[in-house]
């Protein structure tokens, strides 16, 4: 499938793996690639040495390109920009901030820029930066989430710019790339799905969980704090929730999350730890290696596409 975004990223397939923290790591990105898709590395809060050594660890396992995913919160976001220009990577998505002081450097060296919106207001002003797509990002997603949905959010995005547009949120299967598509975007990027890929280094409590996550496991915690965020219920939710109603103060609350995701992640503690994940969760089976995950959202995508199959 050729849209403008397999175009200007040199890809096969119109998918981008979400650029998760303490998960997006390089064997998760370099399999991605590998499968056609665009892999990222979440730089995260990592030391930026770090990030230079994923990069270089990624290089070994694949030749398709690759990009990283720099949160400009990060008080190394500064270096992380620098080492981006240094490595020769050639993508770059943002969160968590504008990267308008980025921009020429970045531009300078060739790198597509793709900042991560979840309002149409931002998307106009990241086109206006200069950056070269958006990923429009709706509620269903895992992790830190705006107010809109991706059914309302992604076709307003992508009636406001020129530039292409990446749907995010609540995709795991053909289906959601299909419905994305008839929404206008020319991709999409997906997080959940690829959290349980036979390749991610996730724990396999973490994974375990999200296979058997239901319908109803997602919920919002940090709504009153003005940074929601989605995870599947266990001990912790229910704790911070509770700490929420009762007014207690962000330091209190942040007592409970702090080092929570990679307590999950890497330690595989799934009743303490944060659970990032989307509401697509109850839709995911099994583990499956990348190349099988990309390879049946697309045959599954196809098909509706062309009309050979209902959903």
């Amino acid at each position: 499938m050729k849209t403008r975004l397999t175009e200007l990223l040199g890809i096969e397939y119109p998918i981008i793996q979400g650029g998760m923290a303490w998960v997006a790591e390089y064997h998760l990105a370099a399999a991605v690639a590998n499968a056609g898709g665009l892999g990222l590395i979440g730089a995260a809060s990592a030391p930026p040495e770090i990030v230079r050594e994923q990069i270089r660890e990624a290089k070994k396992l694949t030749d398709k390109p690759f990009g990283v995913n720099v949160m400009l919160m990060n008080p190394n976001a500064e270096e992380v920009a620098k080492i981006v220009i240094e490595e020769g990577i050639k993508v770059v998505t943002t969160g968590a901030g504008n990267p308008a002081k980025f921009m020429d450097a970045w531009k300078a060296a060739g790198v597509k820029v793709i900042p991560v919106v979840a309002s149409t207001a931002m998307a106009k002003m990241m086109e206006r930066a200069g950056a070269d797509a958006v990923v429009a990002e709706g509620m269903e997603s895992g992790g830190h989430i705006g107010e809109a949905t991706t059914m309302t959010l992604v076709p307003q995005v992508v009636d406001s710019v020129s530039i292409p547009v990446i749907a995010a949120g609540g995709i795991a299967d053909g289906r959601g790339f299909a419905a994305a598509r008839m929404l206008g975007a020319e991709g999409v990027q997906i997080g959940t799905r690829f959290v349980v890929a036979t390749e991610s280094i996730v724990h396999e409590n973490y994974k375990q969980r999200l296979i058997k996550a239901k319908d109803i496991d997602s919920e919002v915690t940090g709504r009153s704090t003005g940074h929601p965020v989605r995870q599947i219920r266990n001990k912790m939710t229910r704790e911070y929730l509770k700490l929420e109603k009762e007014g207690a103060s962000l330091e209190e609350m942040e007592v409970l999350t702090l080092g929570s995701l990679r307590k999950a992640v890497i330690d595989g503690d799934v009743t303490n730890g944060t659970v990032m994940a989307g509401q697509i969760a109850g839709m995911i089976k099994q583990e499956e290696s990348c190349e099988a995950i990309i390879q049946d959202i697309m045959q599954g995508a196809n098909e509706l596409l062309a009309g050979t199959r209902f959903a």
